[in-house]
């Protein structure tokens, strides 16, 4: 008990040992750089006081949060120290919370434990945000007993935000991969007579989707369903990028169909996955179908909607759908990008037909600028074409070489092809 008052009486000349931290490992020039940085600070805070101008908590808690990111929080109780003892009055909770934070962000565990502890059993409310602030530091840290803890002394304070907390460390155990933790507060948050809201129960959906197995992530979404909360577009996403990379497309199309083709407020996105779920596995006739029944619907399709289709056209060498696919885009003034070039220079070369290929082109800009506006989504189900890796590498590797085009884009390639089949030939 005797070491937590320190915090707050911090008249001592010495540091007390809740503050004897290691010295950062860094080089002796950079730390005198910061050093001499510090001392600038201190310094100007000192003559601050002697002009009679007293120092203000926010000021103090403004230049403690300043030490962090110089990994200095062993400097900060030395200056409240020194401010002390010129004459600073007691530092707030608000700037030992900003102190807590510096030590969590940097790893002290014991000292931020510590100041957590005197605030928590003191009358100060902490804000929501630097609650969470804490808890992420200590999710970086690996202590989530420590974060499980927060949560139950929140709640035993009884704050008006504990129902908020509680969505805090269901995301933090989430993002950490600890599905056990998670459903552990989930319970406890509702045996405390919080009601799961929509961010707490899609980031649990979510967090299932990308760290638990597909029945666990069926599962979670069933007691989605049951609890009456509407499934997002971000654990939409998940769930599909899910089934993606099981390669489970009967299942992606079902839980679409389950979710509601018709809901408008996600977009083309419940369509376009449909549509992605039939063309990965080349069922063209269901792939058509779906399309037209999309436009029935009143959906109006996009560019991922368009590279969908082309994508499963260039495959196929369906050189004639690819083109009238090229027409329906015009028409619909959908601009092309380095996919939709892709699929055709892709379909092209497969099949030899290069000398045909700038004829096919005419229909399409290709003396603008290169862009990627395909959903991502799309390409952990593809992949990227031959064309479109190939570009995107030369693009980041030649960044100052001109303005690139799709018609330069396009030579280049050709000519890289032409190379690789002359030295074939030779051998």
């Amino acid at each position: 008990m005797e070491t937590l008052m320190l915090t707050l009486n911090l008249t001592a000349p010495s540091i007390s040992p809740l503050f004897s931290l290691p010295r950062a490992s860094t080089s002796l020039r950079s730390r005198a750089s910061l050093l001499r940085r510090s001392s600038a600070r201190e310094t100007a805070a000192m003559n601050s006081l002697r002009r009679d101008k007293r120092i203000t908590n926010e000021e103090l808690a403004a230049l403690i949060q300043e030490l962090g990111p110089n990994n200095m929080p062993e400097d900060a109780p030395r200056l409240l120290i020194q401010l002390q003892c010129r004459g600073l009055e007691q530092p707030n909770n608000p700037a030992l919370s900003v102190l807590m934070l510096v030590y969590a962000k940097n790893g002290f565990l014991r000292q931020a434990q510590a100041l957590w502890g005197q605030l928590i059993n003191s009358p100060y409310v902490p804000t929501l945000e630097v609650i969470s602030n804490l808890m992420d530091s200590y999710a970086t840290m690996g202590q989530f007993d420590e974060i499980r803890r927060i949560v139950e002394e929140t709640a035993f304070r009884d704050f008006g935000f504990c129902r908020e907390v509680y969505s805090l460390a269901v995301s933090c155990f989430g993002k950490s991969g600890q599905l056990e933790m998670m459903e552990d507060t989930v319970k406890d948050m509702v045996s405390k007579g919080f009601k799961v809201d929509s961010l707490t129960g899609n980031a649990f959906v979510k967090y299932y989707s990308v760290f638990g197995s597909l029945a666990e992530m069926e599962a979670a979404y069933q007691r989605l369903k049951k609890s009456r909360i509407l499934i997002e577009e971000e654990a939409i996403r998940s769930m599909a990028s899910a089934y993606i990379s099981e390669g489970k497309f009967y299942k992606l199309g079902e839980f679409l169909k389950d979710v509601g083709l018709g809901r408008r407020n996600v977009g083309n996105l419940l369509w376009n996955l449909l549509l992605l779920s039939f063309a990965v596995n080349f069922k063209m006739k269901s792939l058509q179908r779906e399309f037209l029944n999309m436009l029935d619907a009143g959906f109006s399709p996009n560019l991922t909607t368009f590279n969908i289709r082309t994508l499963a056209f260039s495959r196929m060498c369906m050189f004639w759908d690819l083109h009238l696919s090229i027409e329906h885009m015009k028409s619909e003034r959908i601009v092309p990008d380095l996919v939709t070039f892709g699929c055709f220079v892709d379909a092209y070369m497969g099949r030899r037909l290069g000398r045909n290929l700038y004829f096919a082109l005419e229909k399409m800009n290709a003396k603008s600028a290169p862009v990627v506006s395909t959903d991502p989504i799309v390409f952990e189900a593809f992949g990227k074409g031959d064309f479109h890796a190939s570009s995107e590498d030369l693009i980041q590797s030649t960044p100052r070489q001109g303005k690139w085009t799709y018609s330069k884009l396009v030579d280049v390639y050709l000519k890289k092809q032409y190379r690789s089949n002359q030295i074939f030939w030779n051998y």
